[in-house]
């Protein structure tokens, strides 16, 4: 099996300005984790942005890729029961699911691929977006590999907060697990933006699973302990 290797860094549709204060939602580039293959989607299943290494695992260019439909990257024995998984995602019967689905090469090759899927829910609908996480199948991918220059970065309340939203929970029911006000959780959720230099939740949770951050694979999400103050 042969895939085309893509040079450069991440790239999206089309490049996003610095947002201002109080901007709508931004498409901020997907940095990537050692091993992990990343892509974020809208509610309409539109890839929107990925990384490097989700280009060299369907030998496309982010030209070719971004503004599709993941579906059209899956074998058609497998995109109905796929579709059913992320309506349960979009409409609110879950915040994540794990499958092992038939994706498609650049020649019309076949692979089977691990796929873990996250709602990421802003407090608006058009805030929402799928993180769709896969291992990167390149040879040297280097998934051992420690992230440089790991700090403690997160209180033991910015990782709960980090948590709660990786697992797609709005603010007034995190508010209310944390026993936090409203306005707390959304000045601490303001304060991890400007931390991890994001502009909101969807950019967030993708930041911190590419930092390594957040464990993947785990459910509900989880705080790598080193990243903890």
């Amino acid at each position: 099996m042969s895939y085309a290797a893509q040079a450069g860094a991440t790239r999206t549709v089309e490049p996003d300005p610095v947002p201002a204060a109080g901007a709508g939602p931004q498409h901020p580039p997907l940095a990537g984790q050692p091993g992990l293959t990343m892509a974020q989607l809208d509610r309409a299943l539109t890839i929107r942005q990925a990384n490097e290494a989700f280009f060299w695992q369907f030998g496309r260019s982010s030209a070719d890729l971004c503004g599709r439909t993941f579906s059209d990257l899956v074998h058609p024995s497998v995109q109905q029961p796929l579709l059913r998984q992320f309506s349960g995602l979009i409409e609110g019967r879950r915040d994540r699911f794990a499958t092992d689905v038939i994706a498609v090469g650049p020649h019309d090759e076949t692979f089977t691929v691990p796929l873990t899927a996250v709602m990421v829910r802003g407090d608006l609908p058009d805030e929402s977006s799928i993180l769709v996480m896969m291992p990167d199948g390149r040879p040297d991918s280097g998934g051992s590999e420690v992230v440089a220059g790991q700090k403690k970065l997160l209180s033991e309340i910015d990782a709960k907060i980090l948590e709660g939203i990786a697992a797609g929970v709005s603010t007034v029911p995190l508010a209310a697990r944390l026993y936090l006000s409203r306005q707390g959780v959304e000045y601490h959720v303001t304060c991890l933006l400007r931390k991890l230099r994001v502009p909101n939740r969807a950019a967030l949770v993708s930041r911190a699973y590419s930092m390594g951050a957040l464990k993947v694979g785990v459910w509900p999400p989880k705080v790598v302990e080193s990243f903890v103050k």
